[in-house]
Parts: C-alpha cells; sequence; structure tokens
C-alpha cells in the first residue's frame, strides 16, 4: 500500500502521508485549511498572547479545497474522481450554510457529487473550523 506526499499541499500535523492507494481507491487523510509551505491558518485572528480571538471560516473553506486539489493532483487523480467526503465544522450552527455555499460551487451537479457526511464536532487538532475526510477513486496512472 504505497502512501503518497504531497509537495504542493500543506505537511501533515502529526505521522501520517496525504494519501495511501489501496484496491483502486485513494484515502485521503484528513485535509485542513492551512498553506502549504507554512502554518499559517487564512483568516485566523489571534490577540498579541497568540489566543485565537475569530476566524474566516469562507477563507478557511476555500484553503481546504485548494489543499485537497492538491493532493488529488498528487495522486495522478482529478476533481471529478472524489467519491466520498466526510466534513468536520467546529461550529455548526454558524458555518453549515456557508459550507454549502462553497460546496454547490465546487460540486454544482447534485448527481454528479461525492456521497457526504457532515459532523459537527467541539474541536480539531489545530485551531481550524473545518477539516476534509475525503475518499476517490484512483486513476489508472496512479502508481500502486
Amino acid at each position: 500500500m504505497p502512501s503518497i506526499h504531497a509537495a504542493n499541499a500543506p505537511a501533515p500535523v502529526g505521522s501520517y502521508p496525504h494519501a495511501r492507494q489501496v484496491d483502486g481507491l485513494l484515502f485521503l487523510s484528513g485535509v485542513g485549511p492551512r498553506q502549504p509551505g507554512s502554518h499559517l491558518i487564512p483568516g485566523n485572528v489571534h490577540d498579541t498572547d497568540g489566543r485565537l480571538l475569530g476566524y474566516d471560516f469562507e477563507a478557511q473553506c476555500r484553503q481546504v479545497f485548494t489543499n485537497v486539489r492538491a493532493i488529488l493532483a498528487a495522486c495522478d487523480a482529478r476533481w471529478e474522481d472524489l467519491v466520498d467526503i466526510t466534513v468536520f465544522l467546529t461550529d455548526m450552527a454558524r458555518d453549515f450554510a456557508t459550507f454549502n455555499r462553497i460546496y454547490a460551487e465546487h460540486f454544482p451537479d447534485p448527481a454528479a457529487a461525492p456521497c457526504r457526511t457532515t459532523l459537527g464536532i467541539s474541536a480539531l487538532p489545530t485551531p481550524i473550523a473545518i477539516e476534509l475526510k475525503c475518499i476517490a477513486r484512483a486513476s489508472a496512472r496512479t502508481p500502486p
């Protein structure tokens, strides 16, 4: 089971690969909105002591989709290869409508969109408001 590391995606925050291919499927590790090459999280606002004061959910949502695309590209897969997405939101009441709007921009045809489950959770390992867990078809060109 080869592991895949995407040079154009943010480094994982732990000891795991960006993705792994198994039996014609790609399993992406949880993808957050950090910017590649840094630990910056778009839209986060901190006080002078570094405590999180607020965040721009739309900025984080758009970055997480960009990061998923980068990992898929490193796997030689396409956006259309996504078959299942699990969404983790830290503030469902505040952010779900914005997520749905941005998701519809990326998947305008519900009949062609991947399956999706959205969960409200209390926290993620870093100060992010969204994380995606994705499964995609592996391209015939993706190394086994």
